[in-house]
């Protein structure tokens, strides 16, 4: 997914602020996610947590800049999908996110429906 970086993403440098690359990261997974029409965001019956993230800042993104935020999927558990994003700007990685995504139900850590899990091993 290609996102342009906003003032709004900036600091006083025009620098990307360090949290709004997990925000690009989440807008890219939503979007996959709003493109099948998965029925995965409802509270009540069940949605996705980030509950682990690892990130390595490479370079920095600048006000302006076309980035381009690629998902993968490396490990579907039963209650949760261990996944790598990268952002990309003219083809050089300028950030790593290596996360856990917990399934979630009324509140608690709770087992994957198959159909569920079946959706993110077609989508990624």
């Amino acid at each position: 997914m290609k996102i342009r970086v906003y003032y709004e993403d900036t600091d006083a440098g025009g620098v990307v602020y360090h949290s709004n690359y997990l925000k690009f990261c989440e807008r890219a997974r939503s979007e996959v996610l709003f493109s099948k029409k998965a029925l995965i965001f409802d509270a009540t019956n069940g949605h996705f947590l980030l509950t682990k993230a690892n990130c390595n800042f490479i370079k920095p993104a600048k006000l302006g800049d076309i980035i381009e935020v690629e998902t993968k999927i490396l490990e579907i558990k039963n209650a949760s999908v261990e996944i790598l994003q990268e952002i990309y700007k003219d083809k050089d990685r300028i950030f790593k996110l290596n996360g856990t995504l917990a399934y979630i139900k009324k509140e608690k850590p709770a087992r994957m429906e198959p159909e569920i899990k079946k959706l993110f091993e077609e989508l990624f």
